[in-house]
């Protein structure tokens, strides 16, 4: 297969380098520029080199005329791409869906380490969607404006209240509209039948598991199903929501990543 053109962001390391270099995996409907509005900048001054990839159809990236054509094999393959151009110790960063890309991506190579951040549990997503869909049905109309840019006072309360914490701003919300876009039909269909793929083999390495308290989406109790299946630490993030690089508690969850890092890299 003739590799797309995948999209990357890079922010070198500020000050003393580290060895091992970052590399961040978006979620479902983001694209690479969600890491790069705080946590690239954060981490790079900490002497990390930071990379973000857009995944096919998204942000700068091949493919977007056909978006929906791509499931998460593609998009393992995108970030095995992007891998395979980088040389040296490389930890890996995903987010909600980014972080079945990174699971599926370790079945084939290992790397130094993972961090799983908000992640799809093994179970897939239609559990998260129905309880949505029922508890708050104007969601997806809501979603659907946002990724207009069509803000009205409902549309932002309703984005704050199923992927942010109660204390991000209007104003952030609105600002992070720009970082996101439409999501592949066929990846989120993949998502939703989850829990049909058997179990691949999985590599052994550190793996840190990391949630918000107020996740509206996969709420924290669930991260212990994501954890076992990697032997992996968990970690909460008091008040923080879905979108963890973005939420007002973002730095917490940067901080917690860093001590994880330093404890076990």
């Amino acid at each position: 297969m003739t590799p797309r053109h995948i999209h990357t962001l890079f922010r070198p390391a500020v000050g003393r380098k580290r060895s091992s270099r970052l590399l961040f995996v978006h979620g479902g409907y983001a694209t690479a520029a969600c890491w790069d509005a705080y946590f690239m900048p954060w981490f790079s001054d900490r002497g990390f080199d930071c990379h973000a990839l857009d995944l096919a159809g998204h942000g700068g990236s091949a493919g977007r005329e056909r978006l929906d054509s791509f499931g998460l094999d593609d998009y393992t393959d995108d970030l095995a791409q992007v891998v395979g151009r980088l040389h040296g110790p490389t930890i890996l960063i995903g987010h909600s869906l980014g972080t079945v890309v990174v699971e599926r991506f370790l079945e084939r190579q290992p790397t130094q380490a993972a961090v799983l951040m908000a992640p799809v549990p093994p179970s897939g997503i239609l559990g998260a969607t129905m309880k949505i869909a029922f508890s708050d049905p104007a969601f997806f109309t809501e979603q659907a404006r946002a990724t207009r840019g069509r803000y009205t006072a409902q549309t932002l309360q309703t984005i704050r209240d199923v992927y942010y914490s109660a204390e991000t701003g209007s104003e952030d919300l609105i600002r992070f509209g720009r970082l996101f876009q439409s999501e592949s039909r066929r990846a989120i269909l993949e998502l939703t039948l989850l829990a049909m793929r058997l179990p691949r083999h999985r590599p052994r390495l550190p793996v840190l598991v990391l949630g918000g308290q107020a996740d509206a989406v996969f709420p924290p109790q669930g991260l212990r199903f994501t954890a076992m299946a990697w032997q992996a630490e968990v970690a909460v993030i008091p008040r923080a929501g879905h979108t963890l690089m973005l939420d007002a508690h973002w730095q917490a969850a940067a901080e917690a990543i860093v001590e994880w890092l330093e404890r076990h890299t």
